[in-house]
């Protein structure tokens, strides 16, 4: 097998999906603007140097390839021509893009080849779980996600995102409402949400509104998405002061654990599906590397642009994730 391209491989989250792709003994290549930190980082794999917006460079460093990775963020910079470098070479995208703008703007591309944005912890795990507790249905009345973070260090590549999409939206919040994405200025509200055990009851930010708000109705038909955030851990992002993650055990992941708890209500019925596992930037290697891995080996359900849910079995995505999993 060629090379799968990690682009963006000296971030933080690349680092991830790069020793993933190497723990499953698969072919990788790094790429990014950086040749210098790419070498310092992977000097002893294949580096192929290209800035975003050089379209030859992008082809030189997708030649050969059979996938390519999108970990460098903002995604609203990077992700419309990395995916048209990999139309050109013919091969699969996949990205772990958290921007909804982002994420909006690549589902609603056209495609023959396969195109999954938003395959990482916010946006693709949220999604998979939600597909989980349907079942065989494509319709609900209610989708809620609740993220129970223990904490939250963003990344640079975080922030930076973030400040991208703050900046897009002239600091309006927004919710997918009535079928919708809708922009407001409403206040921020607070409400308790009870996680399993051990985390139990938690005061929240409701309408904390992550990707998931975007990859769930492009195959759910479901009119409210709604997603909520521990108070600690968005107190953490929202804090200017707050470090960096810092790395607690071989595999480089923070101490940090997480709760994704979701909550889908048809007709009076409610179905739940809940993951818990460590550090939200680690868990979203497998998700993109299992992405990859699955679309090459033709273990999808659909073609071209499509999301997590859409893309894959879920059941059988999700049991092949290092989670702890409760679904119905």
């Amino acid at each position: 097998m060629n090379a799968i391209v990690v682009y963006g491989a000296t971030g933080h989250t690349g680092r991830f999906v790069v020793e993933e792709l190497v723990r499953q003994n698969l072919p990788v290549a790094v790429s990014g603007r950086n040749q210098a930190a790419l070498a310092a980082q992977w000097g002893d794999l294949d580096i192929r140097p290209a800035a975003v917006d050089d379209p030859h460079a992008l082809d030189q460093a997708l030649k050969s390839a059979v996938a390519v990775i999108n970990c460098a963020g903002p995604f609203a910079t990077t992700a419309d021509p990395i995916i048209d470098a990999a139309a050109r070479a013919r091969i699969p995208y996949v990205d772990v893009a958290a921007e909804l703008e982002a994420n909006v703007s690549t589902l609603a591309r056209h495609s023959d080849i396969p195109v999954v944005p938003a395959m990482a912890f916010y946006g693709g795990l949220g999604d998979l779980l939600t597909t989980a507790a349907l079942g065989e249905l494509t319709t609900a009345d209610e989708v809620h996600v609740a993220y129970g973070l223990s904490s939250w260090h963003p990344t640079p590549g975080t922030r930076a995102a973030g400040q991208v999409s703050h900046d897009r939206r002239d600091g309006r919040r927004v919710r997918f409402s009535g079928g919708s994405l809708q922009y407001h200025q409403g206040e921020v509200v607070q409400q308790d949400w009870t996680f399993p055990g051990p985390l139990g009851r938690r005061r929240v930010i409701a309408e904390f509104t992550m990707a998931d708000v975007i990859t769930i109705p492009t195959h759910v038909a479901v009119p409210e998405v709604r997603t909520y955030m521990t108070l600690e851990a968005a107190g953490d992002l929202a804090d200017t002061e707050t470090p960096a993650p810092t790395a607690v055990d071989e595999q480089g992941r923070s101490d940090q654990t997480f709760v994704v708890d979701v909550r889908v209500k048809i007709g009076g019925e409610e179905r739940r599906a809940t993951a818990t596992g460590q550090d939200i930037y680690a868990i979203s290697a497998p998700l993109a590397v299992g992405a990859v891995r699955r679309i090459l080996a033709g273990e999808t359900r659909t073609t071209g642009v499509a999301s997590a849910g859409a893309m894959f079995d879920a059941v059988d995505f999700l049991k092949d994730l290092p989670l702890t999993l409760d679904l119905p």
